[in-house]
């Protein structure tokens, strides 16, 4: 859908569901006459459970599962934040569309269709510390490209980001939610050294000053620091939730897309896994501002989507034990 307003967008946020207590509750009464300890495979356990309240099943599925990439350049890369030029945007979409890039592997291995959506690389994102980043048309109109993403025949869906300089609204957008000032959120992104980290926590600044009055509102802040792209991994976390498709969340770019989300309700992220801790400084300040614990820990800040991608295999090894395990009964092994 195409949303016309803020308010609208407002609206749609805030009319959250809350899953399938029924999917959720059969799924841990199987799992505790599997052919194991109740609780021995841990997280394995509620992955099963969470993937059945968010499909609505009481034997979920992965046979539909897609990495969908957003693609937005940034005005803010101006002010010197990024150790790349504004141009490999463009150059890594080609990439992406050749074959050649980190998440065409990953997704492949995965079993993962892959999606790549380019928004407007031709026309930059205002530099947020001198305007807003997208006026409320532009925010729109990105937030609106990734919900008509999603689609309601998804099994599982994973967001990723190509944006050079995305770091920096990244963060931005991390200190406007979550407070602790611009030090707090900001890393090194794509390598800057230490001026160019320097430059990032001014731009950063800078911005939160320019845009104080827009600071109480989640979505004004997605809009006047974000970017396309991020904007668009809006949309579609809330078009995933508004269809029953779990989430699993990437890396610090893409979880503070979806962060607006869950401050403007409490449950607003329920459906969604992070599925790993960047490497990049604001990401593990991040999930723990979420509650938001991650699957894997593997030192990666590639974004693109690789570290949810890579968690895929794990939900699939959840759902397997879930539904090929033996009962004791059907093993005839005896229970405590």
């Amino acid at each position: 859908m195409a949303f016309k307003s803020l308010d609208e967008l407002r609206s749609a946020c805030l009319a959250v569901t809350a899953g399938s207590d029924a999917a959720a509750n059969a799924v841990a009464r199987r799992q505790d006459t599997l052919t194991k300890p109740q609780g021995s495979l841990g997280r394995l356990e509620t992955i099963a459970a969470w993937l059945a309240r968010w499909q609505g099943r009481d034997m979920p599925r992965l046979d539909n599962v897609k990495v969908v990439v957003f693609a937005g350049n940034h005005g803010v890369t101006a002010q010197g934040v990024s150790a790349y030029p504004s141009e490999v945007t463009v150059q890594m979409v080609a990439n992406f569309a050749g074959g050649g890039a980190a998440i065409n592997q990953l997704a492949r291995v995965a079993g993962a269709k892959l999606d790549v959506i380019p928004l407007d690389l031709d026309h930059p994102t205002g530099d947020f510390t001198q305007l807003p980043a997208m006026d409320e048309a532009a925010f729109l109109t990105a937030v609106s490209a990734g919900h008509e993403a999603v689609t309601s025949d998804l099994d599982l869906v994973c967001f990723g980001e190509m944006g050079i300089g995305n770091t920096t609204p990244a963060a931005a957008i991390s200190a406007a939610l979550f407070g602790g000032g611009a030090e707090k959120w900001t890393g090194r992104g794509t390598g800057v050294d230490d001026a160019g980290l320097r430059r990032k926590v001014v731009a950063i600044e800078a911005g939160l000053k320019r845009h104080a009055d827009s600071l109480s509102d989640p979505l004004k802040v997605a809009a006047a620091l974000g970017g396309r792209e991020l904007a668009a991994i809006l949309g579609a976390t809330l078009a995933a939730r508004r269809n029953n498709v779990p989430v699993l969340l990437d890396g610090f770019v893409c979880t503070a897309a979806a962060a607006p989300l869950a401050k403007l309700h409490p449950t607003g992220l329920a459906h969604a896994i992070a599925a790993h801790v960047s490497a990049e400084a604001g990401h593990r300040g991040l999930l723990a501002a979420l509650d938001m614990p991650p699957l894997l820990d593997l030192g990666m800040r590639l974004g693109e989507g690789s570290g949810a991608c890579l968690a895929i295999n794990i939900v699939r090894s959840a759902l397997e034990c879930h539904a090929r395990m033996a009962s004791f009964a059907e093993a005839g092994v005896s229970e405590k």
